[in-house]
């Protein structure tokens, strides 16, 4: 058996939430491999909204076993007070949530760092969600940090003292007063206790070495899907660097982020919008700072699942997509919120960029404002979708894009429920 790989070609908020769990019934594990508490996996069914940041989506899945990778970094207090306990009416999570014993920490004074080295930045600021995970995956590399296996260990308390007072110094030295900062809702002093407590909580909790599970249960035929957070374009290395995630967002990090070598990796599902989106600061060459974004934004609800951030809205870019494509090895895409253009009567998008005057699909080495998008208008479809009937209009803009992008694409979401499906 293989690893296949679900994951965002844009800068997240794709809706991979729901992909992963109208797909979970076919898949035996669902494994997250990356990210932190700065993601948010929206799901919809039954009249009910969920909203995950660490656990998988596959978690309402009764029979689906759902892995917390080594290339997760962990906030206790996030996972059983914010996911948890919202879910526990309805999913085995006990049974059915397995951690990686290597799994890094969020610890409150990375949250403290975070504020710091943002505000430090003033107008260059990155746009971080302020939950800890550029700090915590600097001290995973610079091998201070601390996994959550340690928890478990007699000599944790000092070596989070150590830690914790290290952070404080380097805060102390940044001249940045954290005496005033809140950390959800709460002085840092009360936000430690009731993270303390929610780590005693974890160890509830089923930790393991999640390499073996996931290699032994490809060993026996199990069927594997490994769920990315964020997106290809916040990839730390191939996304629109600075303005980026801390980790490896795109295929090659399912491999270090669960232990998996890469013949393992089997289909790669490439999940993207109608149109475009982002969060936090960084070059956006689609962007609409019109009425037009302004509608895409409201339509879509385009605020974000983790801080209610509004998002950045403008057309799709499909040279960016193709270069998605290509570092991820996509073999089948999904497109999502196809819905949210259902009034327009034309639709844009782009397909060049212009650089120094030439016309080029290639993304340059620095993705800045000196780009200019060419685009292609097509007519819209002017009506409500339903699963059982694709409009004209629908296929061709649907078949461009393929087209353009050489893949397959399969499956078309035209709402917010598991069941707002078209197979296309």
């Amino acid at each position: 058996m293989k690893i296949d790989v679900l994951l965002g070609l844009q800068w997240g908020d794709e809706g991979k939430g729901k992909a992963i769990d109208v797909l979970t019934p076919t898949y035996d594990i669902v494994a997250r491999f990356q990210g932190g508490t700065n993601a948010g996996h929206t799901l919809e069914f039954d009249n009910q909204k969920f909203i995950l940041h660490t656990i998988p989506s596959g978690i309402f899945r009764e029979n689906t076993k759902n892995v917390i990778g080594n290339g997760v970094i962990i906030d206790p207090y996030i996972l059983i007070n914010k996911e948890i306990k919202s879910i526990a009416p309805f999913a085995d999570v006990k049974k059915n949530l397995f951690i990686s014993l290597k799994s890094n920490l969020i610890l409150p004074t990375h949250r403290l760092l975070d504020h710091a080295q943002e505000a430090a930045l003033g107008n260059r600021k990155i746009g971080s969600t302020l939950k800890g995970i550029g700090p915590t995956y600097a001290d995973k590399t610079s091998r201070k940090g601390i996994r959550i296996g340690e928890a478990l260990l007699p000599e944790f308390k000092e070596k989070y003292a150590k830690l914790k007072q290290s952070h404080l110094q380097l805060i102390e030295n940044m001249g940045f007063d954290y005496s005033q900062i809140k950390i959800e809702g709460l002085s840092f002093e009360a936000f430690e206790e009731q993270w303390m407590t929610a780590l005693e909580t974890l160890k509830g909790y089923q930790m393991v070495s999640t390499e073996y599970l996931i290699n032994n249960a490809l060993s026996e035929g199990k069927a594997i899907l490994a769920e990315g957070a964020q997106g290809t374009l916040l990839d730390v290395d191939f996304g629109t660097y600075p303005y980026v995630t801390s980790s490896n967002t795109i295929t090659a990090g399912a491999c270090s982020g669960l232990g998996v070598g890469p013949s393992k990796i089997g289909k790669v599902y490439g999940l993207f919008k109608a149109y475009c989106t982002r969060v936090g600061a960084g070059v956006f060459p689609t962007e609409l700072k019109d009425e037009m974004g302004e509608y895409l934004q409201n339509k879509g609800k385009e605020f974000g699942s983790t801080t209610q951030r509004p998002r950045r809205c403008g057309w799709i870019d499909l040279p960016l997509l193709k270069y998605a494509c290509m570092v991820n090895g996509v073999t089948d895409l999904i497109i999502t919120k196809v819905d949210v253009l259902n009034d327009l009567d034309s639709i844009k998008m782009c397909t060049d960029y212009k650089v120094n005057g030439k016309l080029t699909q290639e993304i340059p080495f620095r993705l800045d404002d000196t780009l200019e998008p060419v685009y292609k208008t097509m007519p819209g479809w002017k009506q409500e979708l339903s699963s059982t009937q694709i409009p004209r209009q629908l296929a061709e803009y649907i078949n461009y894009i393929a087209d353009y992008l050489n893949q397959k694409i399969f499956l078309i979401s035209i709402g917010p429920d598991r069941k707002d499906n078209i197979i296309f």
